[in-house]
């Protein structure tokens, strides 16, 4: 999908199918991939415990979303973006509970949009798509998440959402190596 195509409407909603990265970062994400499963076993391992950097995947005994759910929730920038318009931060919101797929669709349930879209809306202070990654699309199988785009959001309320988080895709020279 090229940033033309991009709405950021709910037509936008549940279509990350149609979405590709730039050749130069698919590039650096495939050579990154590689080196990562090499050194930690899996990208799940590495997603684990260096960038959520959770000991386990055991959520609190508390509703989904809720304030004492807090500590269930880790919100990042996407490591490897698509190729969109770069005033559109991408980020997945991680999560230790399960997102309830319907079965039939194997899309999320009702409930859990609902959830997840009060939750978005909540967090973000606005109406943005919440996008889910259903199971077929999800390359981190292994941990729960959703992707949030904002278009054009401050600086300083994306050091506040993700903690100072830094995309990996900023942080790898085309060698693979990461710039500390």
């Amino acid at each position: 999908m090229r940033a033309t195509d991009l709405s950021l409407t709910e037509e936008a909603q549940n279509q990350l199918d149609r979405f590709v990265r730039v050749p130069s970062d698919l590039r650096k994400y495939l050579e990154y991939n590689a080196k990562l499963k090499k050194q930690y076993g899996s990208i799940n391992s590495f997603i684990l415990s260096e960038r959520l950097k959770w000991t386990d995947l055991k959520p609190q005994d508390a509703a989904p979303f809720s304030d004492a759910a807090a500590s269930d929730i880790k919100i990042l920038y996407n490591d490897w973006p698509y190729g969109i318009d770069e005033r559109i931060v991408h980020l997945v919101v991680w999560t230790k509970f399960d997102l309830d797929d319907d079965s039939q669709t194997n899309e999320l349930s009702s409930q859990m949009r609902d959830l997840i879209d009060d939750y978005v809306s909540r967090t973000f202070r606005q109406k943005v798509p919440a996008e889910d990654n259903w199971k077929s699309l999800k390359s981190i199988q292994s941990v729960e998440h959703f992707h949030v785009m904002l278009y054009n959001p401050s600086p300083e309320f994306m050091v506040q959402i993700t903690q100072g988080d830094v995309p990996l895709n900023k942080l790898v020279v085309p060698s693979g190596k990461v710039i500390e």
